[in-house]
């Protein structure tokens, strides 16, 4: 290990992979993981053991040790990556594309809640865009502008009344 670590030497390297590959994936396998995948740890170990050869310390624990705990820490790696809930894809119905009347309908409610908006004060506008189109919590919006958290709350409540009440036909 010291001529890896010392000289990068790859014959050395080479009896220590040719030593230490089987007893790693004997090692590997007692823990329950399939034969193709030990192999893969193995080569992986192995890898970070060339890579990490400089921090190798003969005072601090023998190779051995050193090789094992690489090994054991990359088998706890993967356990928790497989283990690790996954998203699932969101896939949408062919059948559930918009058609032209859909489209329609929403650019139209777009126009109108663009002209709604523009009829709002400017102080009233502002922080509904902040908290809806800009998702900040009014705390935020609080700390952006400098006003106080009850103006905020304010200003969103009063603008979002005065919004109903020009989107009223709209639904």
């Amino acid at each position: 290990m010291l001529a890896i670590r010392d000289k990068r030497d790859k014959q050395a390297f080479a009896e220590l992979f040719d030593y230490f590959a089987p007893r790693l994936k004997g090692f590997v396998m007692r823990s329950g993981t399939p034969a193709a995948q030990a192999e893969e740890i193995v080569q992986d170990v192995m890898l970070t053991v060339w890579r990490k050869a400089a921090m190798f310390d003969p005072h601090r624990a023998q190779v051995s040790a050193w090789i094992y705990q690489i090994a054991r820490n990359r088998q706890i790696d993967i356990r928790r990556k497989e283990n690790r809930p996954v998203p699932e894809e969101l896939k949408e119905d062919p059948g559930t594309e918009p058609d032209a009347n859909q489209i329609l309908a929403m650019e139209q409610e777009t126009g109108q809640l663009k002209q709604a908006l523009a009829k709002l004060n400017s102080n009233q506008r502002e922080i509904i865009e902040k908290a809806y189109l800009g998702e900040l919590t009014h705390q935020q919006i609080s700390e952006q502008t400098g006003l106080p958290l009850g103006t905020i709350k304010s200003r969103i409540r009063l603008g979002l009344e005065r919004l109903r009440r020009e989107l009223k036909g709209l639904r």
